[in-house]
């Protein structure tokens, strides 16, 4: 190793070490198999929060509100992921834990720590609280209201919340997998629950965005009906802006026949509300239950999911979140660790280290903000003998390019050989083409005998893909190290 180099690797390590974060900001911070016979030119280089006017994208932040992770062991991470958006629970119990007494200090915290670093807060008004007769559960377990005193008790709560929070909380969510088999309530019900909330919400902050719903299936098209049609009954649909849905599936991809038919449902009701995919990650290890388990998950392929979910719903225009920053240990006897984070945790809720996914995500965001829109009726071909995902996007300034893609046939795995395709782009604009693997976030020169334009047509030659997302990008796109 040259010196100078050795003098930047101690500079850069002690600068991690003093900010309390173990984060790898190396051009080789992700070590892999891949092999990749063009020349590599640098790495994408990660882009904070701070650096990022706005994007789509959230990372979660759940269980806070039942302490099963620690907010102020894992916070220093959030903004140098880079996505611009956090979702957590309000924790009605945790907040009010005596009668018409609210302590704000844990949520006060999180908020003010999320907003100071340019991360947009999206609070969800779940669960119920016990200290009322019928005041409902803490957890997905009963935890619906059924009493007038504890309607009346959440509403109280709901609109100090609202109050206190609406000059940094513009976003927020009804109510946690109303669907989910624990809960079982019916969509008649937690349609009710929407309206009364959102016209709280919207009372005392007219320009909130409400997600509602937030349901457990992505492929519930009866639940969904029921659940629009007393909201338009009752003439409430402009009071939300999208429908939030949960899409666990072994093959992400797997998900999207279902979340088209969720979107066909919302169109027979409104052309304006959106689709929200609010809640998806996973493992990065063998886990006995929660979604997506008893599948011997690894890092590596926790990772490839991880972006295959992203950029799926960006390409598909859906609004998207990872889930979740870091594992989460549920307090249950004996305590079980859910290790679908980020960030490797222990029952201890140590914030470890970060895994591949973190940094994968982090390439994701470097990338894909708001500056960046789907091309209009873009139609890329591949010569791919399996199936693959594709999407095209460009700058909304400038019109420079950037397309996706990867091989979904297949439950995200450990391998990384490639496969030769050639890649027929349409209406595409590229002036300097360069080929990233955004699991490394690497980034090679496409050498010139391997791709040609013919007017505004591009195509691409034996360009190496695999079951893991790679872009074809303008270079000035990215910012690379």
């Amino acid at each position: 190793m040259r010196k100078q180099t050795f003098i930047f690797l101690i500079a850069a390590l002690t600068t991690i070490s003093a900010s309390g974060q173990f984060i790898d900001s190396s051009p080789d911070r992700v070590k892999t198999p891949l092999t990749i016979s063009w020349k590599r030119i640098g790495t994408l280089k990660p882009r904070s929060a701070k650096d990022i006017a706005s994007s789509r994208i959230t990372v979660g932040c759940e269980t806070l509100d039942r302490d099963y992770t620690d907010f102020d062991a894992y916070k220093t991470y959030l903004a140098p992921l880079g996505a611009k958006k956090i979702r957590l629970q309000a924790g009605w119990a945790k907040c009010e834990t005596t009668k018409g007494v609210y302590d704000w200090a844990w949520l006060d915290n999180v908020i003010d720590y999320a907003v100071a670093n340019r991360i947009e807060p999206w609070l969800e008004t779940s669960y119920g609280n016990p200290i009322y007769e019928g005041g409902g559960g803490t957890n997905l377990l009963n935890s619906l209201m059924t009493s007038p005193e504890g309607y009346a008790a959440y509403d109280r709560w709901v609109e100090a919340m609202v109050t206190r929070y609406k000059d940094r909380v513009r976003e927020w969510e009804i109510w946690n997998e109303p669907d989910h088999p624990m809960q079982k309530i019916t969509p008649e019900t937690i349609a009710e629950l929407n309206i009364r909330t959102a016209d709280i919400i919207k009372r005392i902050q007219p320009d909130a965005r409400i997600a509602g719903l937030a349901f457990a299936s992505h492929s519930d098209t009866e639940y969904l009906d029921r659940f629009l049609k007393v909201i338009s009954d009752k003439g409430k649909l402009n009071q939300f802006e999208w429908i939030s849905y949960h899409s666990y599936d072994f093959r992400p991809e797997g998900s999207y026949k279902g979340v088209m038919a969720l979107k066909a449902v919302i169109e027979k009701y409104s052309k304006t509300l959106l689709l929200r995919q609010g809640e998806n990650g996973a493992p990065s290890g063998y886990i006995p239950s929660f979604a997506l388990d008893k599948y011997y998950w690894t890092e590596y392929a926790q990772a490839k999911y991880d972006m295959r979910r992203l950029l799926g719903d960006l390409g598909r225009d859906i609004e998207t979140s990872v889930f979740t920053i870091i594992d989460i240990r549920y307090a249950f006897n004996p305590p079980v660790l859910n290790m679908k984070g980020l960030i490797q945790s222990d029952l201890d809720k140590t914030a470890i280290r970060p895994k591949v996914a973190y940094y994968a995500v982090q390439n994701v965001t470097s990338v894909f903000d708001n500056t960046l829109e789907l091309v209009p009726n873009a139609n890329p071909a591949t010569t791919a003998t399996e199936s693959v995902s594709i999407f095209q996007y460009q700058q909304k300034a400038g019109k420079k390019q950037v397309v996706t893609v990867w091989l979904d046939s297949k439950t995200p795995n450990n391998l990384f050989q490639t496969t030769p395709i050639d890649i027929t782009i349409p209406n595409g604009n590229f002036d300097n083409p360069v080929w990233i693997d955004l699991l490394t976030g690497h980034v090679y020169e496409i050498p010139k005998g391997s791709w040609k334009k013919s007017g505004t047509t591009y195509t691409f030659s034996n360009v190496p893909v695999y079951d893991s997302p790679v872009l074809i990008a303008d270079k000035r796109l990215i910012i690379s190290q």
